[in-house]
């Protein structure tokens, strides 16, 4: 099992990356150097467009150490990789599935699937342990609601229905989302999801927390050799990780809504980290993006027991063991796809 070693985040935009020997030289004007050695690294992810060296990107591919370029929002702007090592049959399979509806639906279905019952739990849980604070019968009806669905996903027959029934599953999800957040209502609302730009708060943290787990994942996918830009489920469009896109679908509830909620109710985030700018964006501040991503850290260090594998692993294992178990399948080692089903 391969362990999830660190990624060094660069939260601050004015920040520029150079190499140092076998370190990362981390400057800033009227600042003092960080260096940080290389050989500790997995990945490296930079808010902000100071840029970084040719010689650390150099270093970087030759070390397969993943070099991200984000916008100050979070938004994906670019990754910088070594040469693919992958599985060239692998990644021949997978290509062939992506070109075969009846197999793109079979793991479609099961990542799907997966989503809607991680997003029930997530709902359960709430109920479990808030339940005299929330609206209990909203939140089970859409408990129920969701559960049913599963039905309607497995019998799905093409791509298209799948889709709509997954569309419809989201929205009886985040009808209900607002009821989880319990404290600091006034300014963490939630009134439906809005993103390209985020309108509120609340959907200014769900977008940044996805693309946290997007890149995540893209990482995943490369390191055992699938290409994460074919996926199953997501169609193919130029710049879009659309497998990555396809495996986040199980883990969003569990892995990023929950860490949200979690960030609101515990205070660990408050409005005087938001700014709203004249077209109604709203952007997080530099020190509330550097406490989400120390809580961020800190969540994927946390033990969990996966469900498939029945052994522990820590939270930033999962879309890694995800992607093994995705490639497993293409190559014929098991019967299907398994999603992670928490609980």
């Amino acid at each position: 099992m391969k362990k999830l070693l660190n990624t060094l985040y660069i939260s601050s935009p004015e920040k520029y990356l150079a190499l140092d020997g076998e370190t990362v030289l981390i400057k800033a004007d009227g600042e003092r150097d960080v260096h940080v050695p290389l050989h500790n690294l997995q990945a490296i992810v930079s808010f902000g467009y100071r840029g970084a060296s040719p010689a650390l990107m150099k270093a970087c591919a030759e070390r397969h150490i993943g070099l991200t370029f984000l916008s100050f929002s979070g938004k994906f702007l670019s990754r910088i990789v070594g040469e693919s090592y992958g599985n060239v049959l692998l990644r021949k399979k997978q290509y062939a599935v992506s070109q075969n509806e009846n197999e793109s639906l079979k793991i479609s279905k099961n990542c799907i699937i997966g989503k809607v019952y991680n997003s029930r739990w997530v709902l359960e849980r709430t109920l479990r342990d808030h339940e005299l604070r929330v609206d209990a019968i909203r939140i089970k009806s859409a408990s129920v609601t969701l559960k049913q669905s599963m039905i309607l996903l497995e019998e799905s027959t093409n791509l298209d229905q799948l889709r709509g029934y997954e569309g419809e599953t989201a929205s009886k999800y985040f009808s209900v989302f607002d009821e989880m957040i319990l404290n600091q209502k006034e300014a963490f609302y939630f009134c439906g999801r809005n993103r390209r730009p985020p309108l509120d708060n609340v959907n200014a943290l769900l977008s940044f927390c996805y693309t946290l787990l997007t890149q995540m994942t893209v990482g995943a996918l490369e390191a055992v050799g699938l290409d994460p830009y074919v996926g199953f489920m997501h169609q193919d469009r130029s710049g879009r990780v659309s497998l990555a896109l396809d495996m986040i679908e199980e883990l969003r509830s569990v892995m990023v809504d929950r860490f949200v909620i979690s960030l609101i109710n515990k205070r660990m985030v408050t409005v005087s980290g938001f700014k709203q700018k004249e077209n109604g964006a709203v952007m997080m501040k530099d020190d509330t993006r550097k406490r989400i991503l120390i809580e961020w850290q800190n969540r994927k260090q946390e033990e969990i027991k996966h469900p498939y594998l029945k052994e522990k692993v820590q939270w930033g294992m999962v879309p890694y063991v995800q992607a093994l178990l995705l490639a497993r399948y293409l190559r014929g080692d098991i019967d299907t796809y398994p999603p992670f089903f928490w609980k």
